[in-house]
């Protein structure tokens, strides 16, 4: 059994007793990914002969002293969008190849604060656009329970390498469902948190309202002690949001009774699967039987959500992506004849074809004469689409649906469909649009892929989401099943 089958609490007393070293997870790690990553292909860059260097120094470390933080000597997925000091992060794009940064995202400062160890950058759909990882200018990952199907993106790498063992946790990023959807195809554990919450100083912009660095894990205990280590109050994001941060691990105590649930009827309505469906609504009985009430709910704006997101993300896009110029860092064209040929080039060969079409629907609605038609307008309803959760949340204390439509599709079935593609993601858009915190846990199998469902939450409620979904986890087995890679 591999080593990172274990609970975070029991590799960390395994470390302080002397019974384990950090050098051998670490060999765990690069193992694993020489023996499946030829065909789970999760990573873009591997960072062995610092990741060694550092597992020596723990092993002497604990040698004098077990008084160690619980992430102490954990090998850590990043994906490629978070910027790490000295460490390649290409965001899967041709356009950042060669960039090699010079400091590290604060999550990443965290994290080696926490002494936890660094294996490699992540793959990733280019910029974080996209629902399958496909869209990766390097190679497509593949999903470890079938490699013939998506993984699910744009985290879709850290939720494999995840799943198949190759590292024990992984960070990822979420702007539209970006953690939550790879993590329900995977059958993994993954937190989209609070706007807010976690520091972005440091994640390469995609849409700066909607992005949210969170963690990808194996069960929700573990999930809890990442989010404990990486949320807080950062000065160098002015979108940080200066909170008290609770001890998550307290939340889980398996006690759910009386809490009261809300279920969409949207969410459980035409177009979910109704294999899907009937996993949720096992579920839903599970937290009935732990003393859990469930009633049918509305969130009316709910089908107006991927077209406001999509107007809304795609519009700063363009504005972020516009520092992408082939002057100050990046892959720049060769022989241009003048400035303009330069910024023109560049960006055409810089960037694949989902990120041009994002810069396009952006820029034409940010546009004179389209601005309040499409901007404008997608903003108002963004407001409406908060006020349903806020009115829903005013009676309940979660709200609960499936994290995805349907479990994950056939490499290439989609690619050419960008619209279908888009509304894979009809069930966390709102999440991200609202700005509240939701979990994806393992909820069921169909035709041996995995199923996730959906924990919703109030704002900076994380400890509620994960009271939920620990409680839901341990009374099933789903999350303890493992893809034959």
């Amino acid at each position: 059994m591999s080593l990172f089958h274990n609970r975070l609490k029991d590799i960390h007393n395994q470390l302080v007793n002397k019974q384990l070293k950090v050098s051998e997870l670490v060999n765990e790690s690069y193992d694993r990914i020489q023996q499946v990553d030829s065909k789970v292909k999760a990573f873009l860059t591997l960072d062995e002969e610092n990741a060694r260097t550092s597992a020596a120094k723990l092993d002497e470390l604990l040698e004098h002293s077990s008084e160690r933080g619980l992430l102490y000597g954990l090998p850590a997925g990043i994906k490629d969008n978070i910027v790490t000091e000295g460490l390649r992060t290409t965001c899967a794009s041709q356009f950042l190849s060669n960039f090699d940064p010079i400091y590290d995202a604060t999550v990443m400062k965290k994290l080696k604060a926490a002494q936890s160890i660094t294996i490699g950058k992540i793959n990733m759909d280019e910029f974080a656009m996209g629902g399958s990882n496909e869209n990766s200018s390097f190679h497509p990952t593949h999903n470890p329970w079938n490699t013939e199907y998506v993984p699910g993106g744009s985290s879709g790498g850290s939720a494999a390498a995840v799943a198949a063992d190759e590292v024990y946790f992984a960070l990822g990023s979420d702007t539209g469902g970006s953690i939550r959807q790879p993590a329900a195809y995977c059958g993994v554990v993954g937190l989209k948190p609070t706007y807010g919450l976690v520091s972005r100083f440091g994640l390469v912009a995609f849409a700066s309202s909607l992005d949210q660095i969170g963690p990808i894990t194996k069960n929700v205990e573990d999930n809890a002690y990442v989010l404990q280590t990486i949320a807080g109050y950062d000065v160098m994001d002015s979108t940080s949001a200066n909170v008290d941060i609770p001890d998550y691990l307290s939340a889980l105590t398996g006690d759910v009774k009386g809490l009261k649930i809300g279920v969409p009827k949207e969410y459980l309505g035409e177009g979910i699967d109704p294999n899907v469906k009937n996993s949720i609504l096992e579920a839903l009985k599970v937290l009935e039987g732990l003393g859990a009430e469930w009633e049918e709910v509305s969130l009316p704006h709910t089908e107006y959500a991927v077209a406001t997101y999509y107007l809304l993300a795609s519009s700063e896009a363009s504005s972020n992506l516009a520092r992408f110029d082939g002057v100050r860092y990046g892959v720049r064209t060769e022989n241009p004849d003048n400035l303009l040929d330069v910024y023109l080039k560049s960006r055409s060969e810089g960037f694949g074809q989902e990120v041009k079409r994002r810069i396009m629907l952006g820029t034409y609605s940010l546009s004179s004469g389209y601005y309040d038609a499409y901007y404008l307008k997608a903003q108002k309803v963004r407001t409406l689409i908060k006020q349903d959760f806020d009115k829903v949340f005013e009676k309940y204390d979660v709200v609960i649906g499936p994290t995805a439509p349907t479990t994950a599709f056939k490499m290439g079935s989609q690619i050419n469909d960008p619209l279908t593609m888009y509304l894979n993601d009809i069930c966390t858009i709102p999440v991200s649009l609202a700005g509240i915190p939701a979990i994806s846990v393992p909820c069921g199998f169909v035709e041996g892929l995995p199923v996730g469902m959906q924990i919703i939450g109030k704002a900076f409620d994380e400890s509620a989401v994960l009271r939920v979904a620990h409680a839901y986890e341990q009374s099933t087995e789903f999350h303890q099943k493992r893809p034959q890679v």
